[in-house]
């Protein structure tokens, strides 16, 4: 192990997302120390003792699927169990990045502390040996129906066994390479041990925690460009203020921290009695879209660390398990996704009153007095379809039809699919949250408004890239330079430290 790593503990409880970060950027190594191997042991000697008396093991010394009823003798353990391995390596696709895979096999560990999964303490050592040595499995992110994720950790249990490729120093190699340079032998699977290392959707999980980190951090930035429009058009503070005191859980959080970022600027006097709604309900919107995404994230840190193999092991018996649908994880994943549509909606209505010339007296297209220009309005276009794309990601998937092995497996979540429609999610929510802060600066700097605080940070980072909009200019490139700004740690990071909103960005480990 490497001096500057450092090590961080497993031992079958909750991870929580700041932990799984420090797995997943390859700087932390997860340890387990040796108390915590009993359970597993106890349980894999239940598994041992059963099929030494012969009877089945479904995956260990039975067929799996459509073959479940085929039983194995012990002499064909061995070449069952390594050939299990074998036909579940079938991932195309994309890859997943290192830190994801990382936070895969430490989530498959860390479920397997609980001491039900039935697999042997050199499988669980094996994992860890992965992660100590820094040898990271190939994972192509197709080859699940979210009912386990087999065609997915078929590409990590290929890697124990010598197949497959890993990346090792950066070097993308055969498996069996990567394995000899690390110092690593490859790993004979022993009965259960197989499935164990395939069958747990433990892959998903860790993708569905990055992508829920992305959203929070997306989040937190789209709300300082909402305060940013909400400067420029002039919008009452008061509402906020009622949803800090009356809202729900996330209504409040998002009020209180919009109306107390009010403070921090000159505010303009309200321009109306009555706001619009996309302006008045601020706070809704966003509060539903906290709200959903601190819920679908406290399921899927529960998801850490309970079992969801098949079969699973309790007090002293194996029993046959459904835990590998993950249904209660993925539907509120889902209600995530649809809150998400209506924080797009949310932002193209204020990007609309921006451009439109109906607040404080703005010119069309923000156009600036006396130019001849056509002014941002073109960019109206772009953030229309941004909202469609959002919007159209947000249709719920779980529910779909399908029939696999032979009518055994007729229920899925498409949760790996999901988590991936969430992602692009993200991305087009950061490029429309660019493009109002790039709006509301040009508003901002037509009417002389001076920004302080989170509105200044925003506001100056579309300075740097942006200038003020005089003539008419391409704008390709600002658009997709300050996306990546907006998208950047830094930007987060700058957030955070100036307009902490702590319930909601500790759960998250922002900022960090």
């Amino acid at each position: 192990m490497h001096a500057s790593v450092k090590t961080i503990s497993l031992n079958g409880n909750p991870l929580d997302f700041s932990s799984l970060e420090k797995i997943g950027s390859g700087l932390f190594v997860p340890v387990v120390a040796e108390q915590s191997f009993e359970r597993v042991d106890t349980a894999h000697s239940v598994i041992a003792g059963r099929i030494a008396m012969g009877l089945p093991v479904y995956g260990a010394n039975t067929g799996v699927g459509s073959m479940k009823d085929r039983l194995w003798t012990v002499d064909d353990l061995v070449e069952f169990n390594t050939a299990l391995v074998k036909a579940h390596h079938f991932g195309t696709g994309p890859l997943f990045s290192a830190a994801i895979v990382r936070k895969a096999i430490a989530i498959r560990v860390n479920t397997a502390l609980g001491g039900h999964t039935g697999c042997s303490v050199d499988l669980v050592k094996a994992l860890l040996a992965l992660l100590e040595r820094g040898v990271v499995p190939a994972v192509h992110r197709h080859g699940s129906i979210g009912c386990a994720d087999i065609g997915l950790m078929g590409q990590i249990a290929s890697v124990l066994t010598g197949t497959g490729q890993a990346f090792f120093e950066g070097e993308l190699l055969d498996a069996d390479k990567a394995l000899r340079r690390a110092g690593l032998e490859p790993f004979v699977m022993l009965p259960r041990d197989a499935l164990a290392a395939l069958s747990v959707n433990a892959t998903a999980f860790a993708a569905a925690a990055d992508v829920f980190r992305e959203a929070a951090s997306a989040v937190r930035v789209l709300m300082t460009t909402g305060l940013m429009s909400s400067l420029a058009l002039g919008a009452s503070a008061d509402p906020w203020r009622v949803a800090a005191t009356l809202g729900t859980r996330g209504e409040a959080l998002v009020g209180s921290w919009l109306y107390g970022q009010s403070d921090c600027v000159d505010w303009p006097l309200p321009t109306a009695i009555h706001d619009p709604l996309s302006l008045r309900m601020t706070a809704q919107v966003f509060g539903a879209a906290v709200d959903t995404l601190l819920v679908a994230a406290e399921r899927l840190v529960d998801a850490t660390y309970l079992s969801d193999d098949n079969p699973v092991v309790l007090g002293g018996q194996v029993h046959a398990s459904g835990a590998s649908l993950p249904l209660t994880t993925t539907l509120y994943i889902e209600t995530a996704q649809i809150a998400f549509s209506h924080v797009a909606r949310n932002v193209l209505n204020r990007c609309i009153l921006l451009s439109n010339g109906v607040r404080r007296n703005l010119p069309i297209n923000l156009v600036a007095p006396g130019e001849v220009a056509s002014g941002l309005g073109p960019v109206m276009k772009l953030v229309v379809e941004l909202y469609m794309r959002v919007q159209s990601l947000a249709v719920p998937l779980s529910a779909q039809s399908i029939v696999v092995a032979g009518g055994l497996e007729e229920e899925a979540t498409f949760l790996p699919l999901i988590v991936e429609r969430m992602e692009t999610q993200v991305r087009d929510l950061r490029q429309m949250a660019a493009i109002e802060a790039m709006l509301s600066a040009q508003a901002i700097d037509l009417l002389g408004d001076a920004p302080h605080g989170v509105t200044r940070i925003a506001y100056d980072r579309v300075r740097a890239v942006s200038p003020i909009y005089l003539k008419d200019r391409p704008l390709s490139k600002e658009i997709e330079v300050l996306h990546h700004d907006f998208a950047c740690g830094r930007l987060l990071e700058a957030i955070v430290a100036a307009a902490p909103m702590p319930e909601f960005d500790d759960f998250f480990a922002l900022g960090q």
